[in-house]
């Protein structure tokens, strides 16, 4: 599905992180300008073997990573990516997104990331659970409640983080709940974590939506992966009557153009592990999800899938930045030249994160909220950061996404300054 040349050529993710970061310097206060190099390298990166042994009695060695890039405002937060393309440049440019999203809605953390070359598809449960106790085990010192604090993400799921949980643990003599979020509810997990990163692109979607004056009713929507984030607002739209049109994942692209019905597009996902075969949509080749008839495109897979290319080909009148950094620098260009708007991945899916904050503050109270509280706070949360970064593109006469950054940057930054460099 991606444009392995065009990846190679712009050297990847944390590339067009760096770009973005340069996008939003001339927008800041002349006295945080000094400081600014420190979002241009992450804090930390580890780098672990992770030896396991396989269920046939061999012994298999996997790359991990933990990447802390920056905890000026607080301990690191960021998800775990189990995933065969998984790499340093990757997971550092995930990290500094983290950064920036956590800063966005103004969450008292800094930004990680940390993941495994795998494909965990591969893998049996118990070689998954050695491998996550191992690589866990590798990382210990760098993580904890107070340090840095995991969760969920590509390839990874709430019974891998109860294994993180678990296992650390196991190295510290008691039980630490709040060291991972992303847990199963009866582990110190939280109600309405799972579904939180898609609830928070279908409330920015909704709230950009009006701003623009896109009725949701009939529109139709694409959305580019149908995991947890994908396949939650594909549903929440269908709910709110717009029309499921196209959907891709790993297995192929369908399409229906009068709609799909999203919960039984769910429910056979849940039993084929793909939207492939869906009987009541088409196939189509994975190059045309791109020229298809839409009104709204959710890419909710991996970063770097619009491209200039594709760019010239949306029809799309509203993007929302389900995946974390979907879009270049130059195709996001050409998108804002089309007079396309986007939600950038910094506020469009920050629900996970913020749930996750939810969670850890249940954890270190051991009181937890009922799923409409948690509802509620988070979608008052989202509305809040929308119209922060409304407010801020407007006033300064910018994209949504420079505006997020413009807004972060200046919370990271002054932070920095006034902790100051140690030593003096």
């Amino acid at each position: 599905m991606m444009s392995l040349s065009y990846e190679m050529e712009n050297s990847g993710a944390w590339q067009t992180y760096l770009a973005q970061i340069n996008r939003v310097a001339p927008y800041l206060e002349e006295d945080l300008i000094p400081f600014i190099n420190t979002l241009k390298r992450p804090k930390r990166a580890l780098i672990v073997d992770v030896p396991i042994v396989m269920d046939d009695g061999s012994i298999q060695h996997f790359e991990g990573y933990r990447v802390q890039h920056n905890l000026s405002r607080g301990p690191g937060k960021g998800g775990i990516r189990y995933h065969p393309d998984v790499e340093l440049n990757e997971v550092m440019a995930l990290s500094a997104w983290m950064t920036i999203k956590t800063a966005v809605l103004n969450l008292p953390y800094g930004g990680a990331k940390g993941g495994i070359r795998v494909d965990p598809r591969k893998l049996s449960p118990r070689e998954l659970e050695r491998l996550t106790r191992r690589f866990t085990t590798e990382i210990s010192p760098i993580i904890g409640p107070q340090t840095d604090i995991p969760a969920p993400d590509v390839g990874t799921n709430a019974d891998i983080m109860g294994w993180m949980m678990d296992t650390y643990s196991t190295i510290k003599g008691h039980t630490v709940t709040g060291v991972v979020t992303g847990k199963p509810v009866h582990l110190g997990g939280s109600l309405g974590r799972v579904r939180a990163t898609g609830r928070g692109v279908f409330v920015t979607g909704l709230e950009v939506a009006k701003k623009i004056n896109l009725a949701l009713e009939g529109s139709r929507i694409a959305v580019q992966g149908f995991g947890n984030v994908g396949s939650e607002a594909a549903y929440l739209f269908h709910k709110a009557n717009a029309k499921v049109v196209c959907v891709q994942d790993h297995t192929g692209t369908i399409f229906n153009a009068d709609g799909m019905n999203v919960k039984q597009l769910q429910d056979y996902v849940a039993i084929h592990k793909g939207v492939a075969g869906f009987p009541d949509a088409t196939l189509i080749e994975d190059e045309a999800f791109w020229a298809v008839e839409m009104d709204i495109l959710i890419p909710a897979a991996l970063e770097g899938q619009i491209t200039p290319e594709r760019a010239q080909k949306l029809t799309a009148k509203l993007v929302l930045e389900g995946a974390n950094g979907p879009t270049y620098p130059d195709a996001e260009d050409i998108l804002l030249q089309r007079q396309i708007m986007i939600v950038p991945d910094v506020l469009c899916n920050a629900g996970g994160v913020t749930v996750s904050y939810f969670e850890w503050v249940q954890d270190m109270a051991s009181y937890f909220w009922t799923e409409e509280e948690i509802n509620e706070r988070l979608d008052k949360l989202m509305i809040k950061a929308v119209e922060d970064v409304w407010h801020t593109a407007d006033d300064k006469d910018c994209s949504l996404r420079t505006a997020a950054y413009i807004l972060a940057c200046e919370r990271i930054l002054k932070a920095r300054k006034e902790r100051g460099i140690f030593p003096g």
